[in-house]
């Protein structure tokens, strides 16, 4: 079983465009890990329109590195460059050693 943590750019879009596009990364990467015979299980991430529970930013940041420390895998998604959570979440899983993949 791969657990995978996807990191994506929220910053003005809707609910239904960022659930939209996880699902999206989701299906490609339990596509690419079928091949090899592997289940996929996501690390859940997105805590809704407004964070749970009205969360700060940074709050939202300290608990996605939290789960992403129990991923075998974080998945980039497009523009995570431009995304100042994304670009810390990636830094973060490339210090300690946490598999890297970004979605084209």
């Amino acid at each position: 079983m791969v657990k995978v943590f996807v990191s994506q750019p929220m910053r003005g879009r809707s609910q239904g465009e960022i659930e939209s596009e996880r699902d999206a990364i989701l299906a490609k990467v339990r596509a690419m890990y079928a091949e090899r015979g592997e289940d996929v299980r996501e690390v859940p991430s997105y805590f809704g329109p407004k964070g749970e529970s009205q969360m700060e930013p940074l709050e939202c940041l300290g608990k996605s590195l939290e789960l992403m420390s129990r991923a075998d895998v974080a998945v980039f998604a497009p523009g995570w460059e431009k995304a100042r959570g994304c670009r810390i979440e990636h830094m973060c899983a490339s210090e300690y050693g946490v598999e890297i993949a970004e979605m084209m």
